[in-house]
């Protein structure tokens, strides 16, 4: 919202400001969902028949025709590519296995051209930029047409609602970032109604046990088709509600995104909202999307994008390796995001064959943002923290957080203060990993969201060069 509508939001009441997000919604609603949403959807669904040649077919030339607008109307990748020797005659027969020759576009360039050179010459009209939560520094600002909006949402609806059973027009709980309470308010209800989209938009900063009545009143008030949102704001508050005891209606499923799904959360979402709980991983720059089909695999949508894979050394990863995600996006033309260096981490499946028999390249887990990678004081790094706390079930949530190279403290809410040699084994784990490091642990009470609402299971406060 603009400034001025949003203090307007801010002092007026409930009744008011479920009106405006109405309003905001409708207008949402209709930019998503437009002239050619239906048409782009149908497309989508086609092309899950396609056969791997097909699909391999279809991205290079989905890659030609991107690189080929980028170098004539996207003056950073004019200044780039050429520097590199790369040039239209080039372009004409490129194939996904020739990107390796194009320079990445760090993450620093895109918030520092995103605005500028790094936004073609031929642009559609009525683009709007969308800011990125800044979970880990300043926000990058895309750049949504509105043909680009509608492309995005039929990938999502046919690759992410569909294949959880579900479609737009189900009701929906979200949790996300959005401050819809506002700052002064700390009385229930905590979640706001949007008419137009059928959508309970829960507050991701107020969820507490003290608070917890004020977001039960929404599921006995509006009906509830499935949750989605932020994962780990999504457990929390399915975490107090069987703390409880309390029963809610079943839904029809649980849609979890921006940040890690651990299977202890996946157990716990599951088992209070009667219903299965499915992953994805996508982000504001819509350049790529993984998402979780109806037997539970994580497959890579190739017509979104080429996610690349890549090993420190640049070479890409073989089923059951890990790497960093580096993401060319096709629905985007107006800011073309090519070989986008977006910090994450995946690890392929060692078994490529799908269940559901789509010719899709499979994960085998979402591992999380290289932000979050740990250093040990010899230099080693640990990207996987779960197995730290396994089979210690008084321990309800940890965060773990690295303040340089040789300490490191545990934030941990738990239901009882730890064994000692509970303790031990999350010690002995931790340096059996990273070497000899100094570990500490915390009992709080409660670990607060980030500034953008999105919990962050490890926080490295050191600088190191993770390429």
């Amino acid at each position: 919202m603009p400034i001025v509508k949003q203090v307007i939001y801010q002092y007026s009441p409930l009744t008011i400001q479920n009106l405006m997000i109405s309003v905001y919604g409708y207008y949402w609603h209709n930019r998503r969902y437009g002239r050619i949403f239906e048409k782009e959807l149908w497309n989508f669904k086609l092309r899950e028949k396609f056969t791997y040649s097909e699909w391999e077919n279809y991205q290079n030339e989905q890659l030609r025709s991107i690189l080929a607008h980028a170098f004539h109307n996207v003056p950073l990748y004019k200044e780039k590519y050429t520097k590199y020797g790369i040039g239209p005659s080039d372009i004409k027969s490129f194939t996904i296995r020739d990107l390796y020759k194009l320079p990445p576009l760090e993450k620093d360039e895109l918030r520092q051209f995103g605005t500028t050179k790094l936004l073609s010459t031929q642009r559609e009209k009525g683009g709007i930029f969308l800011s990125s939560s800044g979970s880990t520094g300043t926000p990058t600002k895309i750049l949504f047409s509105r043909n680009f909006h509608q492309k995005w949402q039929a990938a999502m609806e046919a690759r992410v609602r569909n294949w959880a059973g579900i479609t737009k027009d189900n009701p929906r709980g979200m949790i996300g970032g959005r401050r819809i309470i506002p700052s002064a308010y700390s009385k229930p209800p905590f979640y706001r109604y949007n008419f137009f989209e059928k959508q309970v938009y829960f507050s991701a900063y107020h969820i507490s046990p003290s608070n917890l009545k004020g977001y039960i009143s929404a599921f006995e008030k509006y009906p509830i088709d499935y949750m989605t949102g932020y994962a780990f704001s999504n457990y929390i508050l399915a975490q107090l509600i069987a703390n409880e005891g309390i029963k809610v209606p079943k839904l029809r499923a649980v849609i979890t995104s921006s940040e890690k799904l651990t299977e202890g959360m996946r157990k716990t979402l599951e088992t209070v909202y009667n219903c299965k709980t499915y992953d994805s991983y996508s982000g504001v720059e819509a350049c790529g999307l993984i998402s979780e089909n109806e037997f539970g695999e994580l497959l890579i949508s190739p017509d979104v994008g080429i996610l690349e894979v890549l090993k420190p050394d640049g070479t890409p990863c073989m089923p059951g390796e890990t790497g960093e995600i580096f993401s060319t996006g096709f629905l985007n033309y107006d800011q073309p995001l090519i070989r986008y260096r977006i910090g994450d981490m995946v690890n392929l499946s060692k078994n490529q064959q799908t269940s559901c028999g789509r010719n899709m390249p499979k994960v085998e887990e979402i591992i999380g943002r290289i932000e979050d990678v740990v250093t040990g004081p010899d230099g080693r790094k640990m990207v996987r923290f779960h197995g730290i706390f396994l089979d210690i079930p008084s321990i309800k949530t940890a965060q773990l957080v690295q303040k340089d190279l040789n300490n490191i403290e545990i934030n941990l809410i738990a239901e009882n203060k730890l064994k000692i040699k509970e303790e031990n084994l999350i010690f002995s784990r931790i340096i059996s990993q990273l070497g000899n490091i100094n570990v500490v642990l915390n009992y709080v009470n409660e670990i607060p969201p980030g500034p953008n609402g999105k919990f962050k299971s490890v926080i490295s406060q050191i600088n190191t060069n993770h390429g």
